[in-house]
């Protein structure tokens, strides 16, 4: 079950937030839980197991680690934080990374790991680093260990950020578990919040994401210049509009239901280098490394060497997060070395460029990016990246282009200008009464279309699903 579909917009929420509100407060958490295990028990059926008995080992850790610090049992606190990351790290590993691991060697000629053909279990890869969070927040003082297992059980399943983020940390929302409040006023915000989400993921990346899918499947050989270039800028916004409509919906959600989220993008897009981009894209798994990774490794608080070494180790663990492919690591390493680069001399030299320039330049390099991002095989990824630079002498364009282009220009407009803040800051300048109506006219139409959408349309996939 995902968001953009009608059992869950018309059924699902509908019913959750029904019975969420008609039985006291002190049962709303139980009504959380059951409807979350619900929720992810439609897509997995047997994997809900690995929910179960994740809770149960970070819960029972985070007792074992709060009961040790109390003794002044430092040793035994660790021990105890080391045997929660192990356990995660060992579920991530098995599930997302057996079969790339066993499939790679076997190709050198060593067979003594056997591919197993496992099913990737929906969004384990934020709830992993969700639950590992919660034992480290405890030894470092940062959170209290949680006594309710039922709680506790609601912030590992929490339904609205279960499946694809953003990641939430346990000093984050703890508090909220345990008591949160809800007004009318939070709730009408947190539906207009969702309704940008969905419209975002239904008008705008499922269409985009038809021209990426049209490009991504021609043969190298049928390609232009200017058409690939249009085929990953196509996906440039089908990842940034299915990504933030999801993590806008999970945001709303969250606030229909008295949650507060921190937000996970901030207008990537109009970033003017590299470093700044990583500051407003998927900022929840940039915060989740810094903190737990990052600077227990040290930081910058070190040698040079060390610093880089440092950098190194997260803009690798960032790019095989991602999927268990040679792609994401080039990825991640492709962002190293720019980042390297940048704090190096290319910072220094973009402050003096005009604005214009310091923003072609990092929308170039992050276009390219998602071309490595996004085609997973090497052969055809290195074909793609050479008829967009012009190599091997293909042609400039076709009639395909004009095809494709005069078909997707409105979305591709559309997509370019919600990219920025513009159309939010226009809103905001609406006298009170003038934004209240335009708001709720904009969302009853949006709901309208994304309804009308959902009935029609067969192309909705969600891009985070699979990592």
């Amino acid at each position: 079950m995902v968001f953009s579909t009608p059992i869950f917009l018309f059924c699902f929420l509908v019913l959750t937030l029904l019975v969420y509100y008609v039985v006291p407060r002190r049962f709303r958490n139980l009504v959380l839980l059951c409807a979350s295990l619900l929720f992810y028990y439609w897509g997995e059926q047997a994997y809900v197991v690995i929910m179960f008995l994740s809770t149960a080992i970070d819960f029972t850790h985070g007792l074992l680690v709060e009961r040790c610090k109390k003794r002044d049992n430092d040793r035994g606190a660790r021990l105890a934080v080391a045997s929660s990351i192990l356990f995660n790290l060992a579920l991530l590993f098995f599930f997302k990374y057996w079969d790339f691991i066993a499939g790679s060697l076997q190709a050198m000629g060593l067979t003594f790991m056997p591919v197993l053909n496992i099913h990737l279990p929906i969004g384990i890869s934020f709830y992993t680093f969700q639950t590992m969070s919660y034992t480290i927040d405890v030894y470092r003082g940062d959170a209290r260990a949680q006594r309710s297992i039922l709680n506790f059980g609601t912030f590992v399943t929490l339904f609205p950020q279960l499946i694809a983020g953003p990641i939430i940390k346990y000093k984050d929302l703890g508090d909220q578990i345990d008591s949160r409040d809800t007004s009318t006023e939070k709730f009408a915000s947190g539906v207009q919040i969702f309704m940008v989400g969905l419209a975002k993921k239904l008008l705008i990346a499922n269409n985009v994401g038809m021209l990426w899918d049209s490009y991504k499947a021609m043969a190298p050989a049928d390609l232009t210049v200017a058409g690939a270039w249009l085929g990953v800028l196509a996906f440039t916004f089908q990842i940034y509009f299915d990504f933030s409509g999801y993590s806008d919906m999970a945001t709303g959600l969250g606030r229909m239901l008295g949650f507060e989220f921190l937000p996970n993008f901030n207008y990537p897009y109009i970033s003017k280098s590299i470093t700044e981009f990583w500051r407003r894209w998927h900022i929840s798994l940039s915060t989740w490394f810094r903190e737990y990774l990052y600077i227990p490794l040290g930081g910058n608080r070190c040698s040079k060497a060390r610093w880089m070494f440092n950098l190194l180790v997260v803009w690798t663990a960032t790019g095989i997060w991602h999927g268990a492919s040679w792609n994401y690591l080039l990825w991640g390493l492709y962002f190293f070395c720019l980042l390297m680069a940048e704090k190096f001399f290319l910072l220094k030299l973009l402050e003096k460029a005009p604005a214009l320039v310091r923003h072609l330049y990092t929308l170039f390099f992050v276009v390219v990016s998602w071309a490595i991002f996004a085609i997973e095989d090497f052969g055809h990824l290195t074909a793609y990246l050479k008829v967009m630079f012009g190599l091997g002498g293909v042609p400039l364009s076709d009639g395909a282009l004009v095809y494709y282009l005069t078909g997707y220009l409105p979305v591709l407009c559309a997509a370019a200008l919600a990219s920025t803040p513009l159309g939010v800051t226009a809103y905001q300048k609406l006298p009170r009464r003038a934004a209240q109506v335009s708001g709720a006219v904009l969302i009853l139409a949006g709901l309208v279309l994304c309804t009308a959408y959902l009935v029609d349309g067969t192309y909705n996939p969600f891009l985070y699903f699979r990592f």
